[in-house]
């Protein structure tokens, strides 16, 4: 784009008349309008300074090298992985798996570090790669860290595999999902900050008053999750045992972050906020030791003592049996029977005993249904007669109305 500026000179007596006029005639060209993209990055300069050997051939070669190299650590970390869990070493072994993937960029990374070196590159190319060699360190780091997460689930398998609880199974995968979470987040921030020059100060301030509204608006949520934390660390139950929870019976299938699902006795999912659980007594049925039955047993009012007698002695005869004395502790808690009471309509023996275990529900109703009939049998075998409840009426007559 040419400009032509014309001044007027004034009349000089020793100048001829072309010199009274003087034309000044300047041309400007905006920069880089016409400029290519090779010739903004200088890739002229980098094709024209870069030897073919010293420094084509260089690059080729880390490349190669970085690539090769890769593959022969992965494959090292890898074979060594397998010796130390062949050796029951399962921690180290976990330390070296996690180390094949990660190890194997980092060697392709030192290659194009070395290949670029005597790469003759203009300084915003340079301070490019330099940024792309920077992330890819960053990233084989934090896949390293990512990968080693996983021997947490090693350590705390081994802890759960002792215990036998439910609770920590459930509470792994959260802990490992929390962590490779916290590390990719940590991770974004330093690789912006660092490798692109975000201002995270800002990013965290905002992220800040985010999450604040969010809490606020979500209290609910947040109550649910730190009534499931609470269930995680308290433990009052487990998934696969039975509770009874505000008038709901049945088996827990479910603990999740904001709620537990129970199935009842009547096949119906009942869905319970955790944030209540945590703040209401839970009656865990599943965790009973032994289950306590009691039973009256009625006896007619015209039985004798030695009837009585023989009554109790029938009882613990059946106590005695192999098939019903096996649901018994008999060294803890020994089954009892004695002549309780005199009833409105019948003569009482109380019958109490505990069945082992208490979590087994319908193997204490198979043995309660045994000692049922087999008593049932034996008293009907001895003459001794059920008593069910009966009245007498006693009329008497009134002497002072007798004419009335």
């Amino acid at each position: 784009m040419t400009f032509i500026l014309s001044q007027a000179l004034p009349t000089v007596p020793d100048r001829t008349s072309t010199e009274a006029v003087t034309a000044l005639v300047v041309t400007t060209q905006p920069s880089g309008s016409n400029d290519t993209l090779s010739e903004q990055l200088g890739l002229d300069t980098t094709l024209a300074k870069t030897e073919f050997w010293s420094g084509w051939g260089v690059l080729l070669l880390g490349i190669f090298l970085g690539i090769v190299g890769g593959k022969v650590l992965s494959t090292l970390a890898k074979g060594l992985a397998k010796r130390l869990r062949d050796r029951g070493w399962d921690n180290y072994a976990t330390i070296a798996d996690s180390a094949a993937g990660p190890v194997n960029l980092w060697a392709i990374t030192i290659g194009l570090t070395i290949g670029l070196a005597p790469i003759s590159l203009s300084l915003a190319v340079r301070s490019f790669s330099n940024g792309v060699l920077k992330l890819l360190v960053i990233i084989a780091i934090g896949w390293f860290l990512y990968e080693v997460v996983s021997l947490i689930d090693v350590v705390l398998k081994k802890f759960v595999h002792s215990s036998g609880s439910t609770f920590e199974k459930q509470i792994i995968p959260l802990v490992r999902k929390t962590l490779r979470i916290f590390l990719v987040v940590v991770f974004v921030l330093f690789a912006a900050q660092n490798v692109f020059g975000a201002d995270i100060g800002a990013w965290l301030a905002g992220l800040g008053i985010a999450g604040l509204a969010v809490s606020l608006a979500a209290q609910d949520s947040i109550k649910n999750l730190f009534g499931s934390l609470t269930i995680f660390l308290d433990k009052p139950f487990a998934v696969g045992e039975r509770i009874i929870f505000d008038g709901h019976d049945g088996a827990v299938e479910e603990i999740g972050f904001r709620s537990t699902k129970l199935r009842t006795l009547n096949g119906e999912v009942v869905t319970i906020p955790n944030s209540k659980i945590i703040d209401a007594s839970v009656k865990n049925i599943g965790r009973r030791p032994n289950i306590l039955r009691t039973l009256t047993i009625g006896l007619t009012y015209d039985t004798k003592p030695e009837q009585m007698e023989l009554a109790i002695a029938i009882v613990r005869e059946i106590f005695a049996m192999p098939d019903i004395q096996n649901g018994f502790n008999t060294d803890k808690n020994p089954p009892k029977v004695f002549f309780d009471a005199f009833s409105p309509s019948s003569l009482d023996l109380k019958v109490q005993y505990w069945f082992f275990p208490g979590s087994d529900w319908w193997a204490y109703v198979d043995h309660a249904q045994r000692f049922n009939f087999e008593m049932l049998k034996r008293f009907n075998d001895s003459g001794l007669q059920f008593a069910f409840p009966t009245q007498t009426l006693m009329l008497a007559r009134d002497e002072k109305k007798k004419d009335v």
